[in-house]
């Protein structure tokens, strides 16, 4: 099982981070060693000082494809689900400067949070849902799947072009504006229009 996440998916993201917008989606992998376990808190790892949440849309795939035609791509998928893609900014914007891989930067130790799934028939539209995260109990990232520049077919459709898509496999689609640095016994909460998918504590 493998996760594969998408970056600057949201152009107010993009700008936050003074990125440049990409003109196809930009994938990486996370292996599954990522997983953060359940109802286990998020450590901060000694490696940084600057650990951001970014909180995302999951899709988690269904049967095996590969060269997945958009038109076909919902077939793929039933359960949508919602959790954070931590990166430790500091260590990325190193390697980035050096033009080398980010794995170390996304793809540690608990460095992906996989919440609770709902299954996709409770959407009337996976292209308008609302999704949130809460710091502390203040809301500091908000986002739409409305505003993504390449919704979920289409990212069905392109990631499988390179990667055989398997069972149980799982989409990150992208974090909206709003990603800030997480501190120890910080509380995060993560919402698909109000209700609750994940909770937990940062050490």
């Amino acid at each position: 099982m493998k996760l594969i996440c998408i970056g600057r998916n949201y152009t107010e993201h993009i700008a936050e981070l003074q990125n440049e917008r990409p003109t196809e989606p930009v994938v990486f992998i996370k292996p599954d060693t990522a997983i953060l376990l359940k109802k286990q808190p998020f450590f901060i790892p000694d490696f940084s000082d600057d650990v951001h949440h970014e909180v995302e849309v999951l899709v988690k795939i269904n049967r095996v494809g590969k060269h997945i035609d958009k038109k076909f791509a919902h077939k793929y998928y039933n359960e949508i689900g919602l959790g954070i893609d931590f990166t430790a900014r500091d260590l990325q914007s190193q390697l980035k400067a050096k033009g080398l891989p980010w794995e170390k930067a996304k793809s540690f130790d608990g460095a992906a949070v996989v919440g609770e799934w709902l299954p996709k028939s409770d959407f009337s539209d996976e292209n308008n849902i609302t999704f949130s995260l809460e710091k502390n109990e203040k809301i500091v990232q908000k986002g739409n799947t409305s505003h993504m520049l390449w919704k979920i077919d289409e990212i069905i459709e392109y990631v499988s072009k390179y990667f055989t898509l398997k069972i149980g496999d799982i989409i990150f689609t992208g974090t909206p504006a709003g990603v800030s640095k997480v501190c120890a016994n910080d509380k995060l909460k993560g919402f698909i229009e109000n209700k609750e998918m994940f909770s937990i504590t940062v050490k």
